[in-house]
């Protein structure tokens, strides 16, 4: 298997080399552009890494990581839609810098692009998976916004949402890979298994960065969960530990309509740190980087292509961007 920085490099360049059409440029810019604001391309890179390692030809493989990252890329761009961000990846939201209307239209033709690159690949079980996926998502998506009216989300609850909503798509990404290199059913699953919990901790680390992250580094403002109140694992346990006095101002700080955004960050972070979430977060985050490396480790593989998936596993899950 070669360095990440090789794979790395051609997805960019691939990304890069998209032909968009001309017209409407309303329709295509705000594509083209959301695109070219880089991010991790963890998954296509997870695609090109996943076939090279079961013997298959990772170049053959670059319209499948091609699709599933334009389908990622189109997620974000209908998200921020939905939680009304202003920032992504450290520059202006498509729909900030257009508007909704046109981040959602751009979106709808991403979808249709994404579909288009994973249909080259003429594997039945690569399209059935990505649909599969795709369905998924959407699950997840709506149960984080049934989670924003409901006080009475539990950790399983929240756990099995960011597994649909964001962990699917990393299993997705390994399992297309090793489905390309034709790869034995077994290896196939573990590689998929290992990507959901690494996608989970991936977004438990997401939840913690929005708290405690850098803003230069993490790419957008801190706190946007706790101004929308969003239901994340540090949220439901802080709900569940807070007893007294702890319980009456989390409950102030929710419901306060006229809270500025410093004073309110400032002061959930705190009962926060005080009712020892934190920890639970960095304990949970562990577990899921445990199970990752140990299903990787039960793919048939060389051990030297295994340490490049656990030494990858392992900086996601310790990321601060």
């Amino acid at each position: 298997m070669k360095p990440f920085q090789t794979y790395l490099d051609a997805v960019n360049q691939a990304i890069a080399a998209i032909p968009y059409p001309a017209e409407p440029d309303q329709l295509y810019a705000p594509i083209a552009y959301h695109m070219a604001l880089g991010g991790k391309r963890i998954r296509p890179v997870l695609v090109l890494m996943a076939c090279d390692a079961l013997g298959g030809d990772a170049a053959g493989a670059l319209d499948a990581a091609l699709g599933i990252e334009m389908f990622h890329n189109f997620t974000l761009l209908h998200d921020d839609v939905m939680d009304n961000a202003d920032v992504r990846r450290g520059k202006p939201t498509v729909h900030r810098k257009w508007s909704s209307n046109t981040a959602i239209l751009s979106g709808d033709t991403m979808l249709t692009l994404a579909t288009q690159f994973i249909s080259r690949t003429g594997n039945s079980a690569v399209m059935d998976l990505f649909n599969k996926t795709a369905i998924e998502i959407y699950e997840g998506q709506q149960w984080d916004m049934d989670f924003e009216d409901r006080n009475d989300v539990t950790v399983e609850e929240y756990i099995n949402m960011i597994r649909l909503k964001t962990s699917v798509l990393l299993g997705c990404a390994l399992k297309t890979g090793a489905l390309l290199a034709e790869g034995a059913e077994v290896d196939c699953e573990a590689l998929y298994e290992a990507g959901v919990n690494m996608g989970l901790a991936f977004q438990l680390q997401d939840d913690l960065l929005d708290v405690w992250g850098d803003p230069k580094t993490f790419g957008k403002e801190i706190g946007g969960d706790i101004m929308n109140n969003k239901k994340t694992f540090l949220l439901i346990n802080a709900m569940q530990l807070a007893k007294g006095d702890d319980a009456d101002e989390l409950r102030h700080w929710l419901n306060d309509p006229y809270a500025t955004r410093v004073e309110k960050v400032a002061a959930v972070t705190a009962l926060y740190e005080r009712l020892g979430v934190r920890q639970l977060a960095q304990e949970a985050i562990a577990d899921c980087n445990a199970r990752a490396i140990e299903a990787f480790n039960r793919v048939k593989i060389s051990d030297e292509d295994k340490q490049a998936f656990v030494d990858l596993a392992n900086s996601l899950a310790g990321r601060n961007k």
